[in-house]
């Protein structure tokens, strides 16, 4: 019963985030989908394909991989054990039970899937884990073995997976038709299966079972695609799952044009992709959602749609393009010289497509497939040399591309994203003994439930020599952990100011924030000699006493020295928390109650904070109350880190200042 009001407040909050026309949507959305279960609005025949089309041929492929450890994975994959987040060597068996979540165990009913509770950790265990297993991403892994080898082994064991696959989880029921985005990242990988396999004419389909699995799998796939047309993320929910759902639903209908309902597919989603990249990228190629994990996430899925429409000779619009390689410039901005990105808002270690058989650095592969595209020295020097993601996707003359354009004279990196609210001070960057500092006065989020931004106004990360030093301190989970979720995402998992022990934003539930921080830049100033930055926020205006908060940042580049001012502005009294993540690699020390010794491998910096009379400051490691000193660097796993809060009770205004002497 202890949770019946929180579910009710719940939703409370989220009808407050809709708008008059998404609440009428989402109604007729439930009717519909009652409808459905009972039969109507379905596909349960489908017309048979037809098989003479052509569908495009837009995979590259390659045999310029080592297929040794490729094999050496396929083998363990048909043997039922990879490793899913937190877990490195999950067991679901050489067949595996597709509806048993592999973390729990819990075995999701085969009830109505859109009408599932995929939330209850009763009923589908963890749901996250359950849907990584149904993505299939494992499986382009076997059928990649196949493509290197011509074993029949390994197309034998991809006939056994899918077969099962499309047994157990049959149309509309279960977890695996719970969502469109699952369903769209599904395709995704079958199409990739498809055409490494041999495509309609593949020798798996030659006798007469390979022919009937060749016709099931063909049904499941139109009903995919039907089930995607009709349950769109919409209004509010139109973030990076509508963009998945319309680039799996794309690339289906472009690799499988079998049927008459292909081609309106085809131009709905090719429409929706070409919408959603102006609505949610920033003009200068920061995600709207100010979460670079769906950074990434969103940028996978335009790169792989728009490498679809550029063989079928049918691109997407120059602005298309334009939008794809800011967002890679932003990447490279933000990546320090030893490829640390910081891990801004949330993260679930989600994969569009996983083509790579190391545990790669997402980043990076995108860096290395973009800098090929589109010829930039810049994207490959940060890449640090191709991938084998990028050599399967872009084929055997990513190699001649990049060793040409390595040759090239690079260009100015980019420091600043005002659109997306991003600003980098740094001194010697892309080299050796760079110092990186990053400040986010970007928006909370997109749309009007932000649901994957954290409450991190005027928060900094802080890299030197590629050592990290300030973190941002990532994720951890979003279900079933409900303490740990409000703390990664809120103000005190980041390096800014809290004020009165609440967050900058006002959480409405795990994935919605009903009342937004809004940040802007004042100043921003960057030349030969140093850097500056000024901003503020308005989270703190909605207390009865308001409060301003305003940051001041400026870097000495000669003299490698960078100095943080935080400035309140209040009238009554206030609690103020300056805080202070650090890497899990560095070692700290609190000398005299004022002074910061920092050391991170080589590299050894002090601060000499400047605070408040009987400012009190304590250092946490893996504290569980209060909740400091953590970092998530995966999802669902967490390790203990030094985090150093400065509290202090102030009347009226009040000055934290922090010099970083950075050697």
């Amino acid at each position: 019963m202890a949770t019946l009001p929180r579910k009710f407040a719940w939703y409370v909050n989220r009808l407050r985030c809709m708008s008059a026309a998404e609440m009428v949507y989402r109604f007729t959305s439930k009717l519909e989908a009652r409808l459905q279960q009972l039969g109507f609005f379905t596909c349960r025949s489908v017309v048979t394909p037809n098989l003479e089309r052509e569908g495009v041929r837009w995979f590259a492929g390659t045999k310029e991989v080592d297929s040794d450890p490729v094999c050496r994975l396929a083998n363990r994959i048909l043997a039922g054990h990879f490793p899913v987040f937190a877990v490195d060597d999950v067991d679901v068996g050489s067949i595996p039970c597709w509806n048993r979540d592999p973390l729990t165990g819990v075995i999701a009913p085969m009830t109505f899937g859109p009408g599932l509770d995929v939330q209850n950790p009763d009923k589908v265990g963890n749901i996250k884990y359950l849907w990584e297993l149904n993505r299939h991403l494992h499986l382009v892994t076997v059928a990649q073995a196949y493509h290197l080898t011509s074993e029949s082994r390994y197309l034998k064991g991809l006939a056994g997976q899918i077969g099962s696959w499309l047994e157990q989880c049959p149309y509309l029921k279960g977890p695996s038709w719970s969502s469109s985005l699952e369903a769209g990242i599904r395709l995704i990988n079958w199409a990739i299966i498809w055409q490494l396999i041999g495509g309609k004419n593949a020798c798996i389909f030659n006798d007469t079972d390979g022919e009937s699995l060749r016709q099931r799998w063909l049904v499941s796939i139109f009903q995919h695609c039907h089930f995607i047309a009709g349950h769109q993320s919409r209004f509010s929910s139109a973030n990076n799952h509508l963009i998945g759902e319309a680039a799996g639903l794309y690339i289906a209908s472009m690799t499988w044009p079998y049927w008459n309902e292909s081609f309106g597919w085809s131009d709905l989603s090719y429409e929706i992709l070409a919408k959603e990249v102006a609505n949610q990228v920033t003009a200068d190629g920061v995600d709207r959602e100010q979460a670079i994990a769906y950074h990434q996430f969103v940028l996978d899925f335009l790169m792989l749609a728009g490498q679809v429409a550029r063989a079928a000779d049918r691109d997407f619009p120059v602005s298309y393009w334009n939008t794809v390689e800011s967002m890679l410039e932003y990447i490279a901005a933000i990546m320090d010289i030893n490829g640390h990105v910081p891990m801004l808002g949330d993260a679930d270690d989600g994969r569009v497509v996983r083509l790579d058989t190391v545990k790669d650095c997402p980043y990076k592969s995108l860096l290395a497939t973009g800098g090929v595209l589109f010829s930039r020295f810049e994207l490959l020097a940060k890449a640090q040399g191709l991938d084998d993601k990028t050599r399967w996707m872009l084929g055997d003359q990513a190699t001649e591309v990049f060793c040409k354009t390595m040759k090239e004279v690079r260009g100015s990196p980019r420091r600043e994203f005002p659109d997306g609210g991003y600003y980098i001070l740094g001194a010697d960057l892309e080299s050796a003994s760079e110092i990186r500092c990053i400040v986010d006065a970007g928006s909370l989020g997109y749309l009007s439930i932000a649901a994957h931004g954290h409450a991190d106004a005027l928060a900094v990360t802080l890299s030197v020599a590629g050592r990290e030093i300030l973190v941002d301190t990532g994720t951890y989970a979003y279900h079933g952990k409900d303490k740990w979720r409000q703390y990664f995402r809120g103000t005190s998992a980041h390096n800014t100011v809290r004020v009165d022990g609440v967050d900058q934003s006002v959480s409405g539930g795990k994935f919605m924030w009903i009342r937004h921080a809004v940040s802007r830049c004042d100043r921003w100033e960057d030349d030969a000699d140093h850097a500056a930055f000024s901003g503020s926020h308005n989270g703190y205006l909605r207390l009865d006493d308001p409060v301003t908060h305003t940051r001041k940042i400026n870097l000495d580049k000669k003299n490698r020295c960078m100095e943080v001012v935080d400035v309140i502005e209040a009238q009554s009294e206030h609690q103020i928390e300056r805080i202070w993540h650090f890497s899990e690699e560095c070692d700290v020390t609190i000398n005299d109650g004022c002074h910061i010794v920092v050391i991170n491998g080589d590299q050894r910096l002090t601060i000499h904070l400047h605070d408040p009379h009987d400012t009190d400051v304590r250092a946490y490691y893996g504290s569980d109350d209060p909740v400091f000193g953590w970092i998530s660097r995966n999802f669902d796993s967490k390790v203990p880190a030094i985090t150093v809060v400065e509290c202090a009770t102030v009347a009226g205004a009040a000055r934290f200042g922090a010099e970083f002497r950075l050697n």
